[in-house]
């Protein structure tokens, strides 16, 4: 086979490609991504959340990112990414791995300009979001107990097939994507203290510290499960090994393997770094449904319960939430709510 299918040495514990560029994408690639982004995508609102300002004593604002067309902000980078896809894979195609949004993103990207997909996902994954990136017509291979045992799969198939492996956080073209969100807080809200992001594969959170980090010298909070601590354990210990727990309900930020390209980053762009539980992830979710309506995912509940344990902590600031993602399943939702000790 052609060597540009052969993986080559990767930085981290997945699995790389001589076109994967693992060079860090700087603010100025977040301006220029914009330019094909918002000529596909809306801008997303940012709205005042009265009861988390109140209880908080800050100016809370939520980054409305659920309402993307595919429900989630991972699609911004999928956008930048295939817009600019190489002649010759646009015939191969692009194989990813997702636990779900990532997965939506490249299916939408892929349909909107008319390039093959298939994607990877757990067994068990969301029914929702499996069935929504079959709808946008990719191809979905479900593999293994959770996404990185998927994802291994579907790194030897991308071998075999010779297609186009699009890696969940070492994309340049991804990350600036995704930072065009921040971008659009830039414009509207040029006084933010802090923003408080999950941290999954650690795309969102690159995207707000090359934007509303770099540009107005907010506070980018990193949130992780303590139940799936493998970032939270990269970027306090400066590690790329692998975690051995990943237990969170949260699919968004269910990974064991921490990504080089998004940790480089993340090491000197994030200000602080914070775990919640998983008590704390149900009440964000049971939170923000009985107070605001609005479907979080358990990954968006992270940054909401980090800012809730922050408490005084924050008292006086302009802080923003990344509503990162709506696609949470109606079993999950039933049972978080059912388990949750927020009163409804």
């Amino acid at each position: 086979m052609d060597g540009r299918y052969e993986p080559v040495e990767s930085p981290d514990e997945t699995t790389v490609f001589p076109y994967h560029d693992l060079t860090p994408p700087t603010t100025a690639d977040v301006v220029r991504a914009r330019r094909v982004v918002r000529q596909h995508l809306p801008t997303t609102p940012l709205v005042r959340c009265e009861t988390l300002s109140a209880e908080l004593d800050a100016e809370v604002y939520l980054k409305r990112e659920d309402t993307l067309p595919t429900g989630a902000f991972k699609v911004r980078g999928g956008v930048n990414l295939v817009a600019s896809l190489d002649s010759e894979f646009r015939e191969r195609g692009l194989i990813t791995a997702s636990s779900g949004n990532h997965g939506q993103s490249i299916a939408w990207a892929g349909r909107e300009f008319g390039v093959p997909v298939t994607i990877g996902v757990p067994a068990e994954a969301n029914s929702g979001k499996v069935a929504a990136m079959e709808r946008l017509g990719a191809e979905v291979i479900q593999h293994g107990p959770d996404y990185d045992a998927a994802r291994e799969h579907i790194e030897e198939l991308a071998i075999e097939r010779g297609a186009r492996y699009v890696h969940s956080g070492n994309e340049p073209k991804l990350l600036a994507g995704v930072g065009t969100a921040g971008l659009e807080i830039v414009d509207e809200l040029p006084d933010v203290d802090r923003v408080f992001c999950p941290v999954g594969g650690g795309t969102s959170a690159v995207g707000y510290a090359l934007t509303v980090g770099e540009l107005l010298e907010a506070d980018v909070v990193g949130v992780q499960s303590e139940a799936a601590p493998a970032m939270y354990r990269a970027w306090t210990e400066d590690t790329l090994e692998a975690h051995d727990r990943m237990e969170t309900t949260a699919e968004g930020v269910a990974t064991r393997v921490p990504f080089a390209l998004t940790m480089g980053i993340l090491r000197d762009g994030l200000a602080d770094f914070r775990l919640v539980s998983e008590a704390d992830i149900r009440d964000g979710v049971a939170r923000m449904f009985c107070d605001e309506r609005l479907l979080i995912e358990g990954a968006c509940a992270t940054a909401v319960a980090a800012a809730l344990r922050a408490g005084d902590e924050i008292a006086g600031e302009t802080v923003v939430i990344p509503v990162s993602g709506r696609n949470i399943d109606r079993e999950k939702l039933a049972r978080m709510l059912e388990e949750s000790d927020y009163p409804a």
